[in-house]
């Protein structure tokens, strides 16, 4: 029988000072009771680190969150180590990266701790997920819940031997729904209660980012600059359907405010050349 652990979720401030961003990962260990110094530590101790394309961090803490502490709940750790390895830097072991294959492009690390939290999924149970991290608002409108590679996603699920991935949810536009709405549709729903007609604009043009983000990009991969530029772009659409308070309350910033997803250091060497 695989061993069912508590799965840990955490944050601190993304890499921009000020940033109302925050990086996110998961643990199998309270690092409220035990700060490890580093994943060489955490696996002596025979617990695991999952980096979700960031830095190792001892502690969380964010301004808002003084321990950065996201949620627990109990998990398959077969599964969640099949779908990323854990104690592994993503930016050098492949495996670390679950299926946000390429940084900034499928997803951010809010996507990749997700896919870990999918081994907290179980009859009568939702898989936690990182929906109480700053920003996660604006990263899941773009990359969804589990990033844009969801036939890949869904394989890997498959193959780790974990219970069906969440069925796509479509949203408008003539496209059926199919399954609950996901953590950014269910903000958006809350938010916009009564107003159909906004809601279905921006349910629709969520939609079409999606579609947008998911292609391909011709040439060399896009540095984070472009990344950036690009998100900053979509984001700052929504701002046309929905009044200041309204996103405000779905997104967590005002209108315009500056958002940089994607951390510099995290892009990879091969990307942005």
């Amino acid at each position: 029988m695989a061993p069912i652990v508590t799965l840990y979720a955490w944050a601190v401030p993304a890499f921009v000072a000020g940033s109302p961003v925050d990086h996110t990962w998961v643990t199998t260990y309270d690092n409220r009771q035990t700060a490890y110094p580093n994943d060489q530590a955490v696996a002596q101790a025979g617990q695991d680190y999952w980096y979700c394309w960031g830095g190792f961090h001892p502690t969380g803490g964010t301004p808002p969150n003084p321990t950065g502490f996201l949620g627990q709940q109990s998990g398959d750790l077969a599964l969640a180590r099949c779908y990323v390895r854990s104690n592994a830097d993503s930016r050098q072991v492949p495996a670390a990266r679950g299926t946000i294959f390429q940084y900034g492009v499928d997803g951010v690390c809010h996507q990749l701790a997700n896919q870990v939290l999918w081994a907290t999924a179980a009859p009568g149970q939702a898989a936690l997920t990182v929906s109480n991290a700053r920003g996660y608002m604006i990263s899941s409108y773009i990359y969804g819940t589990y990033g844009l590679q969801a036939a890949a996603w869904a394989a890997r699920i498959a193959t780790c031997g974990g219970p069906a991935p969440p069925p796509a949810t479509a949203t408008m536009g003539g496209m059926a729904m199919a399954g609950p709405p996901d953590d950014f549709e269910a903000r958006a729903r809350e938010v916009l209660a009564g107003q159909p007609d906004t809601l279905a604009n921006l349910l629709a043009l969520r939609v079409d980012t999606r579609r947008f983000a998911a292609q391909a990009w011709p040439g060399a991969t896009p540095s984070a600059e472009t990344l950036n530029a690009r998100n900053q772009h979509l984001l700052d659409q929504a701002a046309v359907v929905l009044r200041k308070e309204e996103f405000e309350a779905i997104f967590g910033v005002a209108p315009g405010t500056k958002v940089e997803l994607i951390d510099p250091t995290m892009v990879p060497p091969e990307q942005g050349r």
